[in-house]
This record gives C-alpha cells, sequence and structure tokens, in this order.
C-alpha cells in the first residue's frame, strides 16, 4: 500500500502525478454515493547494454459523499474493503474527511484525529517525531511522512473529477516543458475520448532523479547531497513525451484516466536507457455493487 508516504525510488520519476484543475460537476453528487478508485501502474526500463527491469503495482481507495453544503460537499477517503489490518496499521492517513469545493484545492476536515493517528502509528513503531521526513527501506523505499496535510496529496493522485473535457482546453503535467491542449480523439453515443501529448521537461526529470538518488543514499547509509547528485545527473541527455488520455461517459463524467511516460537517456558511458511508465486511474461502483 501507498498511503503512507512510500515512493520505490526506481519508479518515482515515471509515475509524478498532474491534474489540469477546472470546475466539476460536484453539485450532482448525492449523500451517500460511493465510488471505488483504482490506481494501477506498469514500468519497463531496457538498456542497449542488455540490461532490463520492470514492476508493476496498483492501490485501490473507496470515496464516500457524507454530506452537501453551500459551496461544495464533504467526502470521506478510506482504504478498499479488501484491506486488511496490516494494511490499516501501516497507514495512519485513512480514513480521511475533506470539503471540496467546486473550484479549487480540497480542504481537510479531520485534521486533530489525523494528528492522534499519526502519533498512535510513530508510537507503535518505535520512533520519534524526529524520523519524519527520513528515507528507510522495510517491505519498500518510503519517505516517512507525518503531516496529515500530506493525505490531500495523495487523494488528488486518484483524482478524476476535476478535470475539464473539451477541445482546446489545456493539460498541465509537473514532468512537462509546457502545457498541452486536448483533442477529442473518438465520439460515441457511451461517451468520448481526449487526448493531449507533451515534451518531458529534461531539468524536472534530473532533478526527480537526484532527488531519488539523495532518498538511496539515506537509505543504504551511503549519503549523497542534492548538489552532488545534480552535477552526476546533469551528465545525462534525456528526452522523451507524455501522453495522456481520458475516457468520459455520455455524460461527460470521467472514469479513466490513462498516462503514458516515454523517456530515452543517453547515459555519460554511452549507454542509451529507454523507460516507459503506464499509470491509469479508474473510477467505478463499488466492487460487490450494482453500478
Amino acid at each position: 500500500m501507498r498511503f503512507i508516504g512510500k515512493l520505490a525510488v526506481a519508479t518515482a520519476l515515471l509515475l509524478s502525478s498532474a491534474n489540469a484543475w477546472a470546475q466539476a460537476p460536484i453539485n450532482l453528487l448525492k449523500v451517500g454515493e460511493e465510488s471505488e478508485i483504482t490506481k494501477s501502474y506498469t514500468t519497463s526500463d531496457q538498456g542497449s547494454d542488455g540490461s532490463t527491469s520492470s514492476s508493476s503495482g496498483h492501490d485501490t481507495i473507496l470515496e464516500r459523499v457524507i454530506g452537501a453544503r453551500e459551496g461544495g460537499v464533504e467526502l470521506e477517503y478510506d482504504l478498499s474493503r479488501d484491506a486488511t489490518a496490516e494494511d490499516r496499521a501501516r497507514s495512519w492517513q485513512f480514513p480521511t474527511r475533506v470539503f471540496r469545493p467546486p473550484s479549487g484545492p480540497m480542504k481537510l476536515l479531520n485534521r486533530a484525529e489525523l494528528e492522534t493517528r499519526v502519533d498512535g502509528w510513530l508510537k507503535t513503531a518505535g520512533w520519534s517525531r524526529a524520523v519524519c521526513g527520513r528515507w528507510i527501506f522495510t517491505w519498500n523505499a518510503f519517505r516517512i511522512e507525518c503531516d496529515p496535510q500530506s493525505v490531500i496529496e495523495t487523494i488528488e493522485e486518484y483524482d478524476l473529477r476535476s478535470t475539464k473535457l473539451r477541445e482546446g482546453a489545456t493539460y498541465r503535467d509537473t514532468m512537462a516543458r509546457q502545457p498541452g491542449a486536448l483533442t477529442r480523439t473518438a465520439t460515441s453515443p457511451t461517451g468520448e475520448i481526449y487526448r493531449a501529448l507533451m515534451d518531458v521537461d529534461s531539468d524536472v526529470v534530473r532533478r526527480s532523479r537526484a532527488e531519488s538518488d539523495v532518498a538511496a543514499g539515506e537509505i543504504m547509509r551511503k549519503p549523497v547531497t542534492l548538489d552532488a547528485a545534480l552535477r552526476e545527473r546533469a551528465k545525462e541527455s534525456i528526452s522523451g513525451t507524455i501522453s495522456v488520455a481520458f475516457d468520459a461517459d455520455s455524460a461527460g463524467n470521467v472514469w479513466r484516466r490513462t498516462k503514458v511516460t516515454k523517456l530515452e537517456t543517453r547515459k555519460p558511458n554511452g549507454v542509451l536507457e529507454t523507460s516507459t511508465a503506464t499509470e491509469i486511474v479508474t473510477r467505478g461502483p463499488v466492487s460487490g455493487r450494482k453500478p
């Protein structure tokens, strides 16, 4: 589970998230309505020297409408119904409640509850607040996150409601050099598909990789400064593209987002590394319930 801020060092770069913020039809949500949101990913890397690697995984969260008031709705997010006791022990962030306005960022509603939970989580692990922000390796590489506000960032990775689909609308990605324009590529009685294509920003890629190098150094107890990591990554030649596709139903509600990031990296030793990461976020009815 990814809910305590863990970030696989090898895949952190390719799976960074982005959203196109716009007004969403939250006024149509009904109290008690539930949705299941799944985020899955696959990555593959291949080098001209014959080296290869790959990874895959998925996480699911539940979204429940718990209230409606002027200016927005109150939502509760929780782990999936098949989450184990161990999953819940690892995650102090869920369940969490937020207020969502028609546009703009969500607001955390149960911060005090989360503060209490994170204190208990740290105590169970035998840690003090001094470990907050540090990287460790247990079942995976992860950063020890202690800030309740961080849950908003996690939820936003699953957000499909904030994307406004129309021909020519701007879509922004944190890894892209410039925003892309959405183009409608398919229309049918059941819905539409919009796509955007962007070039990666090589400087953003280098910095992300350098930050991963710093994290890896901390985990391996071989400290690396960010400046040193940036100098090494500056020796790489990087290019690539980001393509994103949105599937919407006949009412215009986005139910799937597919993002594919492709990178080519020429290492200082001449090796050419090709990397591909695919991230799919899907919203649907809760498993076991009729649509």
